[in-house]
C-alpha cells in the first residue's frame, strides 16, 4: 500500500509541475500592442484586486470555522478543513492567474492563425486543469499518508467545498452584474457592441469572466474532485475494512492524470478546422486512456472486475452528459433556435421559451443519473457507487482545461474588439469564443452530473457514520427533513439572484451617469471611469455572499442538533434532489439563452439590429445569473451540506435531537 500511495503523492505533484510548464510556454508568447497590453493589465487589475480582497474576507470565515472545529472535533480535521480551504483558493487563483495572462497573448496569436490561437488558449486552460487535479490529489494523499484513516481527511474536502462557495457566488454575483449592467446600457440603450470601449462596464465584464468562470469553475472542481476521493475511500473503509479499497481510488485518480497530460497532445486542429471536434479529441483520448489504465490496476491489486466496470459506467457518464447539455446549448441545435425564433415576437416569448428549455433540459441528466447509480450499485454496491463518480471525476484535469478555454478566448475577443484589431483577427477570436461559450456550459453539466454521484456517495457515508440502516419515508422527521432540504436550493437561489440584481442596478446606474456626465464618451474622444464600474461588483460581491454562505452552514446544524440523525438524513436526500434539478435547469437553460442571442448575432431572424436580438438580450439578462451565479453555486452547496453533516455526524447521533417521535 506503501507504494500506492506515494504513486497518488508523485502522480499529483507531476500534474502541477506539468501545469508549471505549459504555463511558461503560454507566457513566452507576446502580448501584441501598447493598446492591447494597456486593456490587458487593465483586466489583471481588477481581477487581483477582487481576488484578494475576496480572500481577506473568506480568511475570517476560515479561522472562526478552525476554531470551532479544533474544540468540537478535533485537530486532524481542523488541519485538514485549513489545508482544504489554501488548497482550493490557490486552483482558483492559478486558473485565473493564467488566464489572464492568457487572453491578450491568444489574441496576438489570431493574427498568425486560428491554429496558433487555439493552441494558446488551450494550453492556458490545461494550466487550470492540471492544477485543479493535481492539488486535489496530492492534498487528499497527503493527508492520508499521514493519518492512514480517511475519517480525519474530512476536514481537508470541508474546507474546499467552503472555499468553492464563496468563489462560486462572489464570482457569480461579480461576472453577472457586470456583464448584466454592460449588456442593459450598452448593447440595448446605447446601441453598441458588446466589447465596445465606449462602455463604463467593459473592464469590469471582463474581469468577470475571469472571477466567475476561471477562479469559480477552478475551485468548484478542485472541491468536487477532493470530496469524491475522500467519500470513495471513506466507503472503502466502512463496507471493507481492507486497505486496497482505500487506496483503489488514489491509484484511479494518478493514472488518470497521466491520461490527461497525454490527452493535451491530442488537441489539434484537423483538416475541417473544427474547434469544437480538436478539443472533444483531447477529452476522448483522456477517458480512453484512463479506462485501459483502470482496467489493468484493477486487475493489478486483485479486486473484482466489476469495481472495473462500475468505472467505466463514471467514464460512460461524462460522454452523454457532455452529449446532452451541448445539443441543449448549441447554435446548431433545435432548443436554442426555438428561443431565437421565439424572440421575434418580443422579450415575452423569448422568456416563456427559455424557461421551457430549461425545464426540459432536467429529464435526460436525471434519467443517465440514475441509470449509472442503479449500474453501478449492481456491479459494486454503494462502493461502486463512489468509483463511478471517482472515474467521472478522474478526466477532471482535461474537462477544466475546456471550460477554462472559454473565459480565454472571451476575452481575447473583447481584447481584440477593444484594441481594434483587424476584422480576419476578430473572425478567428469570435470563432474560438462561439465554441468557448457552449464548452462551459458543457462542463457547468459536468460539474453538476459529478455533484450527484459524489453527495450520493458522501450520504452513504453519513448514513453509515450515524448507525441509521433505514430511513423509513412515513416517518414525520425523516418528511420534514425532505421539506427543509428541498427548500434550501430555492432559497439559496433566491439570495443569489437578488444580489445579481441589487449589484447590477448599481452598474446601471452608474453607466448611465457617466454617459450622461461625461462629454465624448460616444464620440470615443473622452475615456470612461472603468474603476467605478470595477469597484462596485466588487464591494457589491463580498457584501452579498456572507447570506448564502451562513445558509449553507448553519442549516445542516440546525436541522440535525433540533431534530436529529433522522430529520437530517431526510434533509440531505432533498438538497440533492432539489439542488440537481435546479441546477440544470438554471446553468443550461441561461446557456441556452445566452447562445440564441449569439445565433441572432450571426444574421438569423434580422441580426444585430432587431426586434429579435432587443428581446433575446432581455434572455440573456435573465439566463446570466441563472447558468453562472445561482446555478453552478449549487454544486457547492450540495456538497457543503452534506460534509458538514458528515464531520458533525457521530456528534449528532449522539445528540439525538431535541424532539423524539
Amino acid at each position: 500500500m506503501e507504494s500506492l500511495i506515494l504513486l497518488s503523492i508523485i502522480a499529483g505533484a507531476f500534474s502541477i509541475a506539468f501545469a508549471g510548464v505549459l504555463a511558461v510556454s503560454v507566457l513566452r508568447h507576446p502580448r501584441g500592442n501598447e493598446k492591447m497590453r494597456s486593456i490587458a493589465d487593465a483586466i489583471h487589475e481588477g481581477a487581483m484586486a477582487y481576488l484578494n480582497r475576496q480572500s481577506k474576507t473568506v480568511a475570517v470565515f476560515v479561522a472562526l470555522i478552525a476554531v470551532i472545529l479544533y474544540y468540537a472535533i478535533g485537530s486532524p480535521t481542523a488541519i485538514g478543513f485549513v489545508v482544504g480551504a489554501i488548497f482550493s483558493a490557490i486552483a482558483g487563483y492559478i486558473g485565473m492567474n493564467i488566464s489572464i495572462r492568457a487572453n491578450v497573448r491568444t489574441a496576438e496569436a489570431a493574427r498568425t492563425g486560428i491554429k496558433e490561437a487555439l493552441s494558446v488558449a488551450f494550453r492556458g486552460g490545461a494550466v487550470s486543469g492540471l492544477s485543479v487535479v493535481g492539488l486535489g490529489l496530492l492534498g487528499v494523499s497527503l493527508f492520508y499518508y499521514v493519518y492512514r484513516d480517511p475519517v480525519q481527511i474530512i476536514g481537508f474536502g470541508f474546507g474546499a467545498s467552503l472555499i468553492s462557495l464563496f468563489a462560486r457566488v462572489g464570482g457569480g454575483i461579480y461576472t453577472k452584474a457586470a456583464d448584466v449592467g454592460a449588456d442593459l446600457v450598452g448593447k440595448v440603450e446605447a446601441g453598441i457592441p458588446e466589447d465596445d470601449p465606449r462602455n463604463p462596464a467593459v473592464i469590469a465584464d471582463n474581469v468577470g469572466d475571469n472571477v466567475g468562470d476561471c477562479a469559480g469553475m477552478g475551485a468548484d472542481l478542485f472541491e468536487t474532485y477532493a470530496v469524491t476521493l475522500i467519500a470513495a475511500m471513506l466507503l472503502g473503509s466502512i463496507v471493507f475494512k481492507d486497505a486496497v479499497y482505500v487506496v483503489y481510488p488514489l491509484v484511479l485518480g494518478a493514472l488518470a492524470i497521466f491520461a490527461s497530460v497525454a490527452g493535451t497532445f491530442f488537441v489539434r486542429l484537423g483538416k475541417s478546422q473544427n474547434i469544437m471536434h480538436a478539443l472533444y479529441k483531447g477529452a476522448i483520448a483522456s477517458g480512453l486512456f484512463s479506462a485501459v489504465g483502470f482496467y489493468y490496476i484493477t486487475g493489478y491489486l486483485g479486486l473484482e472486475m466489476n469495481l472495473f466496470y462500475a468505472s467505466l459506467v463514471g467514464l460512460a457518464i461524462t460522454v452523454v452528459l457532455i452529449v446532452i447539455t451541448e445539443y441543449y446549448t448549441s447554435t446548431e441545435r433545435g432548443p436554442v433556435q426555438s428561443i431565437a425564433k421565439a424572440s421575434q415576437t418580443g422579450p415575452g416569448t423569448n422568456i416563456i421559451t427559455g424557461l421551457a428549455v430549461g425545464l426540459q433540459s432536467t429529464a435526460l441528466p436525471v434519467l443517465v443519473i440514475v441509470a449509472a447509480m442503479l449500474a453501478s450499485y449492481h456491479f459494486g454496491g454503494v462502493y461502486g457507487i463512489a468509483i463511478a463518480a471517482v472515474a467521472m471525476l478522474s478526466t477532471t484535469g482535461m474537462i477544466v482545461a475546456i471550460d477554462s478555454y472559454g473565459p480565454i478566448t472571451d476575452n481575447a475577443g473583447g481584447i481584440a474588439e477593444m484594441s481594434k484589431l483587424p476584422q480576419n483577427v476578430r473572425d478567428i477570436t469570435d470563432e474560438l469564443d462561439a465554441v468557448g461559450n457552449t464548452t462551459k456550459a458543457v462542463t457547468k453539466g459536468y460539474a453538476i452530473g459529478s455533484a450527484a454521484l459524489a453527495a450520493l456517495a458522501l450520504f452513504a457515508s453519513y448514513v453509515h457514520e450515524v448507525g441509521i440502516t433505514v430511513f423509513s419515508i412515513n416517518h414525520p422527521l425523516v418528511l420534514a427533513g425532505l421539506f427543509l432540504g428541498g427548500m434550501v436550493p430555492f432559497l439559496f437561489s433566491a439570495y443569489a439572484m437578488r444580489a445579481v440584481g441589487r449589484a447590477a442596478f448599481e452598474v446601471v446606474e452608474e453607466v448611465r451617469r457617466q454617459f450622461r456626465e461625461i462629454k465624448g464618451i460616444m464620440e470615443g474622444t473622452a475615456k470612461p471611469e472603468y474603476g467605478k464600474c470595477v469597484d462596485i461588483v466588487t464591494k457589491a460581491a463580498l457584501r452579498e455572499m456572507t447570506i448564502p454562505a451562513i445558509i449553507a452552514i448553519a442549516s445542516p446544524l440546525v436541522v440535525g442538533f433540533v431534530l436529529g440523525p433522522l430529520a437530517l438524513g431526510g434533509f440531505l436526500v432533498g438538497i440533492i434532489v432539489t439542488g440537481l434539478l435546479l441546477a440544470i435547469q438554471m446553468t443550461t437553460g441561461g446557456a441556452s439563452w445566452d447562445n440564441a442571442k449569439k445565433y441572432i448575432e450571426t444574421g438569423h431572424f434580422g441580426g444585430k439590429k432587431s426586434l429579435a436580438h432587443t428581446a433575446a438580450v432581455v434572455g440573456d439578462t435573465v439566463g446570466d445569473p441563472f447558468k453562472d451565479t445561482a446555478g453552478p453555486a449549487l454544486n457547492a452547496l450540495i456538497k457543503v451540506i452534506n460534509t458538514l453533516a458528515l464531520i458533525f455526524a457521530a456528534a449528532i447521533a449522539a445528540h439525538g435531537g431535541l424532539l423524539v417521535f
